[in-house]
């Protein structure tokens, strides 16, 4: 017998892996697939929101800083929010603002102008907070939910164990690896899904609040220079101008 006939007989002998990934999710069945499902779809949501909001924020405050060099150069509110974006936070805030102090001009009883004026911006603010928080409630209930999700699937994962060992009136290795690998996976699933869930809330919260500050900021600004008729403005840094080049003698 040749050398090339024992490793091929060798090799056909050689036992096959049936407790990996795909060999326990068809033992589990119907349950463990759909764990498997209900965990994807939750990350793959998780992800999408990170992304989303990550680049929303990231415009937002991409626009505040050419808005604080830019905006209060104008000689009007309504001439720079010529300069903002239409669609930016700052623009509807000012807009806002505007309009809120045309509408009290035709208001006939005494409600005065700093009240009406300061709790149309508060609402404006109120609105863009609430637009920015858009999708982190998903992130907190992935973060809470997802690892009892997987806790679920290991339940079922051990319960099928157990019925194994009954069955088999002993508690051998090839009758509980399979069943007890599968709900170890789902718990490991679970943790995967939970854990950028909860860290992608916190910090996007974290950068929510920061954005919220700011534009509480930029608001009492606009509140100042409506009641002051334009005399009263932030004062604005001028950008540090740029060296000049050496003369080569």
């Amino acid at each position: 017998m040749s050398i090339y006939t024992l490793a091929a007989a060798a090799a056909g002998a050689a036992p096959q892996n049936k407790f990996g990934f795909a060999e326990a999710l068809e033992q589990g069945g119907f349950i463990a697939y759909a764990t498997v499902v209900i965990l994807g779809v939750m990350s793959f949501g998780s992800f999408f929101i990170l992304f989303t909001k990550f680049f929303e924020q990231n415009k937002i405050l991409g626009q505040y800083k050419s808005m604080r060099t830019n905006f209060w150069k104008a000689p009007s509110l309504r001439e720079g929010a010529a300069k903002l974006d239409k669609n930016s936070a700052w623009r509807q805030l000012v807009d806002d603002g505007i309009a809120a102090e045309d509408q009290h001009s035709k208001m006939t009883d005494s409600l005065e102008a700093h009240d009406w004026l300061h709790g149309s911006l508060a609402r404006s603010e109120a609105a863009i907070n609430s637009k920015l928080a858009g999708g982190l409630p998903f992130l907190a209930t992935v973060g809470a939910t997802s690892p009892f999700i997987g806790l679920f699937g290991t339940v079922v994962g051990i319960y099928r164990a157990l019925i194994n060992i009954g069955l088999a009136g002993s508690a051998s290795i090839d009758k509980v690896a399979g069943p007890v690998g599968e709900a170890l996976i789902m718990t490991a699933l679970g943790l995967l899904v939970a854990v950028p869930a909860v860290l992608a809330y916190n910090w996007l919260q974290a950068r929510n609040k920061k954005i919220a500050e700011l534009l509480s900021g930029f608001s009492t600004d606009v509140l100042a220079n409506i009641t002051s008729k334009g005399a009263v403005k932030p004062a604005v840094t001028a950008a540090p101008a740029t060296p000049a080049a050496p003369v080569k003698k």
